[in-house]
């Protein structure tokens, strides 16, 4: 185990401005106060105070990234960093940016040949029916740099498509329509090229929306996932390839979707994943016996000269 005082002086940087700052302070307050347990020098900063400088003014000698959504998950806060020269978690400049743009991802992801549903972006000039046609119903209407399902919508009706694109534009100036896939939802962690056990999520009404992630008691979570260990192993081996292409590094997280006929598809990466009490990530590594202050550490561990990763992400 790394010696608390090898860190350094550690900023938790989290709240923020993005629609997912509610989240972020949950996750970011679990980090702070697990450091805190694990005696490290640490502190926690809500950027939404004084910004960039204030976070200057703290003299950080690396930073926990648990911003969630743009402004800290889009590669703006590190690309700030990488000028400062301070270490930070998570993904690098053009990863964090890639991965925050959903439609561009997807366009990475089948240029590699890596399964993800048919989609295109919309605006004002699109041709409902049309897309009706193209893509088929149901289909997902959501923000394109967007997390936590927020401005999401299943349509199951043409008529529903530009209401539900109106609501979409109230989250992002950028909306994208997506194939809805019918069956099991799974979550894949990966912690520097390590990938831990996928769960699967039941939520209570059928869709894991920001209620379902953040506050029910009721969603499941199976782990094991109930998997065959063939089918667990190519879960794994497509979500490995997927975080791999976007160009992620130290820890993130997969999302993807399994159909009626046993494919899967890859829908989105997370390179800033949530840390709350309902989060998917410290459920993995606990299943594999990686307790919550473990995994902040072993994250933490990626921003270490030593480490694979280094403290630029070049």
């Amino acid at each position: 185990m790394t010696a608390p005082e090898q860190y350094g002086r550690v900023v938790v940087v989290y709240g923020g401005t993005s629609s997912e700052r509610d989240v972020s302070l949950m996750s970011g307050g679990a980090v702070l106060a697990s450091l805190e347990k694990n005696g490290i020098d640490v502190i926690g900063y809500d950027p939404a105070e004084a910004g960039l400088p204030g976070l200057i003014a703290l003299a950080p000698d690396r930073v926990f990234i648990a911003l969630h959504g743009r402004g800290g998950e889009d590669g703006t806060l590190q690309g700030a960093l990488e000028l400062l020269h301070i270490p930070y978690t998570g993904s690098g400049v053009m990863a964090s940016a890639l991965g925050m743009d959903k439609v561009r991802t997807k366009q990475v992801w089948s240029a590699l040949g890596l399964p993800t549903p048919q989609s295109e972006r919309l605006d004002a000039s699109t041709d409902w029916d049309a897309l009706a046609d193209r893509i088929g119903l149901p289909m997902v209407i959501k923000p394109v740099n967007e997390g936590s399902t927020l401005g999401l919508t299943i349509v199951r009706s043409r008529d529903a498509l530009k209401v539900a694109w109106e609501r979409s534009c109230h989250y992002d100036h950028a909306v994208m329509a997506e194939r809805f896939v019918e069956g099991e939802e799974y979550t894949v962690s990966v912690i520097e090229q390590q990938v831990l056990p996928a769960i699967r999520v039941e939520a209570p009404n059928g869709f894991y929306d920001y209620e379902a992630k953040y506050f029910s008691d009721e969603t499941r979570y199976l782990l094991p996932s109930g998997l065959s260990e063939h089918d667990e192993a190519e879960l794994a081996a497509l979500s490995l390839a997927a975080f791999n292409a976007v160009g992620c590094e130290g820890w993130g997280r997969v999302d993807i979707m399994r159909d009626a006929q046993g494919g899967f598809w890859l829908l989105e990466v997370n390179t800033s994943p949530g840390m709350t009490s309902h989060s998917l990530v410290p459920q993995a590594a606990a299943h594999i016996g990686i307790d919550f202050d473990a995994l902040v550490c072993r994250i933490l561990d990626t921003t270490l000269p030593a480490s694979s990763s280094s403290s630029l992400k070049a």
